[in-house]
């Protein structure tokens, strides 16, 4: 009898152990099946973006992403995943984002924890084009608060970012030469002197005005008139340093910001004097031009136009911008009155 309570309540227990595991299949298949429709959504939901949706780990080595990055660059996944990010983008992209890394290493060192961070940098392609992409980026962290990968979303912005261009061309350059216009002339003007007075070296405005421009449009019309002002736009920057500026004032006047003379006014004069001798002899050079509309299409004009130039150093002192363009202006109409062709300083 004892015996067959024992069989009976072995039975039992194997009957609860069956049912347990029963029930424990039956959960994990829901589970297995939920799992399955979280991934097939999450598929959708990634899959069928106009983003590029990504994943990283600590280091930045891509561990995800999704086809719409094929779409964009043409690189499927098995050739982005395991690699770094920074094989995506250019020179300029990758010293970007080493900035904004080093600028969160620099706050969290501080105690602040930071958070996602937006730049827009340019990608590379696989058929060697570059577009660029507005990336969000948003650290992962374990339970102590560390790093332990990133994820985000890069979408592309090369469009937008032509047209941010073509906005600010039209806004602080001249259509005509390609050179900054007024407005950005007087911008650069200003950090002239501001570097000025900081550093206590002499930094010279030249004002130029071309001294036989208007026979030439009143003889062959403005398409040549416009040539010249290209050529000698052309003429001027290869005469100064990349540091300098040289910007298109209004109609046939130019000006041109030479920055980091010297400390001594003497020497800065003597050096001013030199850049200005060589723009003076540049300009006179004769002009051939080559007439594509109108009634002249198809011929050569030569024409011969100098320039009259006025000079104004300046330390960045208590120094207005206007006033310096004023005086230098005044320069330069000494000049004119000394026969034109020639240099004056204020």
């Amino acid at each position: 009898m004892l015996d067959g309570m024992l069989l009976l309540g072995g039975g039992g227990l194997l009957l609860a152990v069956l049912l347990f595991l029963l029930a424990t299949l039956v959960r994990m298949h829901r589970e297995l099946v939920t799992l399955r429709a979280s991934e097939a959504l999450f598929r959708r939901l990634t899959e069928d973006v106009s983003d590029v949706i990504w994943r990283a780990d600590r280091n930045l080595f891509i561990t995800y992403i999704n086809p719409t990055d094929e779409k964009l660059r043409g690189f499927r996944a098995d050739e982005v995943i395991g690699h770094h990010v920074f094989e995506m983008f250019t020179a300029e992209g990758i010293a970007t984002v080493n900035d904004l890394i080093k600028q969160r290493q620099d706050r969290e060192a501080d105690g602040t924890i930071t958070g996602a961070v937006t730049f827009e940098v340019q990608h590379r392609c696989k058929d060697g084009r570059l577009l660029w992409g507005e990336v969000l980026s948003k650290p992962e962290r374990d339970a102590h608060g560390r790093i332990v990968g990133y994820h985000g979303i890069s979408r592309e912005t090369t469009e937008r970012k032509q047209l941010q261009d073509q906005i600010q061309q039209l806004a602080f350059y001249d259509p005509l030469t390609g050179l900054p216009n007024r407005r950005l002339l007087e911008d650069r003007l200003g950090q002239s002197l501001a570097s000025s007075r900081r550093s206590g070296i002499f930094g010279a405005l030249l004002f130029l005005d071309l001294d036989n421009f208007k026979p030439l449009n009143d003889l062959h019309g403005h398409e040549a008139g416009d040539l010249l002002l290209i050529e000698a736009a052309r003429r001027l920057k290869a005469g100064v340093r990349e540091t300098d500026t040289v910007a298109r004032f209004g109609g046939d006047e130019f000006v041109v910001i030479i920055r980091e003379l010297d400390r001594d006014p003497a020497v800065s004069r003597e050096q001013v004097a030199t850049i200005a001798e060589k723009i003076r002899a540049r300009l006179a050079e004769p002009y051939c031009l080559s007439v594509e509309h109108g009634g002249l299409a198809g011929q050569e004009i030569e024409h011969r136009c100098s320039a009259s130039i006025g000079i104004r150093l300046f330390i960045g002192n208590g120094v207005d911008p206007d006033e310096i363009l004023k005086q230098a202006d005044l320069a330069m109409y000494r000049a004119k009155d000394a026969g034109r062709n020639t240099v004056c300083f204020y």
